[in-house]
């Protein structure tokens, strides 16, 4: 195998199992002088203790950066105005930080002159995707090394113990093998137990949400606040993105609020168990697309619902830093000009309902949705409406008798429900 002693390698780092054991492999197997990079999108508890930890794995020095403000504002909040769950779920919390970590490890390898970056993705993740078509767009000429899936080629047991041997403190266990990663806007959990489908998920997998059954057993209502598509305020009081969804998580947890069990199917091909914790995620979600019902046309609606499949598809796909995604974003903004009023969402141990909406660009309009007095709807107008939307079909079964001899057989209907419109079947009494 090729050694590069004396360059320098950028490396991706989460101070978990896989990159504290990436930090050994790359000084020891290649040579490389390895300098660390952990962008704090809100799961960074103790950055001293990153830091520590990645030189007491071998690293010549850590970088820790705080990017929650950025996360927040230039990542998440564009995906929540999109409405971007992949596969109508996922609300993408890693998809969405990877992205904005390959631009802080790009940004630290041109600050240390490395030709070099390196991430502890795995050959079978979508991770690995994301990362390396990221820095490939930001900085075509750097190198990526991804050890996981060549070279280092070890288990989860295997790197464990080797990370013994390399007195390299690691929180995984053999018996808790779980995989977990974490940000403002969700945790993600795999591997483990939780590779048998049909198992159900033990309680030490949660630890953001209560179980539903152990949940406050008075629902709460919460407020928010949305302006031109972006949380504004809870419950009256104004607060940034940071603290707006530290708060939500917290109080959707306490409630049960915010897990997701779900068979993924991953871009490479393989479908994958994913546990997810996103309370914040699914309320503010909730929300955003309650308000969107209230003050966008049936046509924008239609629209941007095809719009939010392909936005969350190309996160996930790890195209962020593509002209398509630039293009998408620009309809995306624009479409939430109106998009600003209160949203009332009851959370219920588990269960999220939206229970109240007001916005003063509100399409609803009670005097035209009244059947009560006050009713302004000209119900005399529906009739030539009726007409001319009714015109097509009426043509078509004048011309091409659709329903006439011929069309039982292709709808597959008996001809005696055709003709008659019903069947009926009769008794009559026996004689003795």
């Amino acid at each position: 195998m090729k050694r590069y002693d004396g360059e320098t390698c950028v490396l991706a780092y989460s101070g978990g199992l896989d990159t504290s054991v990436a930090v050994a492999w790359l000084r020891e197997t290649l040579g490389f002088e390895v300098v660390t990079c952990t962008g704090d999108l809100g799961s960074v508890r103790d950055i001293d203790g990153v830091q520590r930890k990645a030189i007491a794995s071998g690293a010549r020095k850590a970088i820790v950066q705080d990017a929650r403000d950025v996360f927040m504002e230039f990542f998440v909040w564009p995906a929540l105005q999109a409405d971007a769950l992949y596969q109508e779920r996922y609300p993408l919390a890693t998809a969405l930080g990877r992205p904005l970590l390959a631009k802080l490890l790009v940004d630290a390898a041109r600050a240390e002159n490395a030709r070099f970056v390196a991430h502890g993705c795995t050959g079978k993740g979508n991770d690995q995707v994301r990362f390396d078509l990221a820095v490939g767009a930001l900085a075509p000429d750097l190198t990526v090394i991804a050890p996981m899936r060549g070279g280092m080629n070890m288990t989860r047991d295997e790197e464990i113990e080797y990370a013994r041997r390399h007195g390299i403190p690691v929180e995984a266990t053999k018996k808790s093998p779980y995989s977990v990663d974490e940000n403002l806007w969700g945790r993600s959990v795999e591997a483990g137990v939780l590779e048998d489908p049909w198992g159900a998920p033990p309680r030490d997998v949660f630890q953001w949400t209560v179980d539903p059954d152990e949940a406050p057993a008075k629902p709460r209502d919460v407020v928010i606040e949305l302006a031109e598509g972006l949380p504004t305020k809870l419950d009256g009081e104004a607060l940034g993105a940071v603290a707006l969804v530290e708060r939500l998580n917290a109080l959707g947890g306490r409630h049960g609020v915010g897990r997701i069990d779900q068979i993924e199917d991953r871009l490479v091909g393989i479908k994958s168990r994913e546990i997810y914790e996103a309370p914040a995620a699914v309320i503010l979600h909730a929300a955003h697309r309650a308000l969107e019902e209230m003050v966008l046309t049936r046509d924008a609606l239609r629209f941007k619902r095809r719009v939010a499949q392909e936005y969350a598809d190309l996160v996930y796909n790890g195209l962020w830093f593509t002209a398509h995604h630039q293009d998408l974003a620009a309809y995306v903004r624009s479409t939430q000009r109106f998009v600003s009023g209160e949203i009332r969402v009851r959370l219920d141990r588990g269960g999220l309902t939206v229970v109240g909406r007001r916005s003063p660009h509100s399409l609803y309009s009670t005097a035209l949705a009244t059947y009560g007095k006050g009713d302004l709807f000209d119900h005399r107008a529906s009739e030539g409406f009726i007409t001319v939307f009714g015109l097509p079909l009426r043509t078509q079964a004048r011309t091409q008798a659709l329903w006439g001899e011929g069309s039982a057989a292709v709808l597959d209907v008996p001809r005696r429900v055709l003709a008659s419109g019903t069947t009926t079947r009769a008794k009559t009494k026996r004689r003795a």
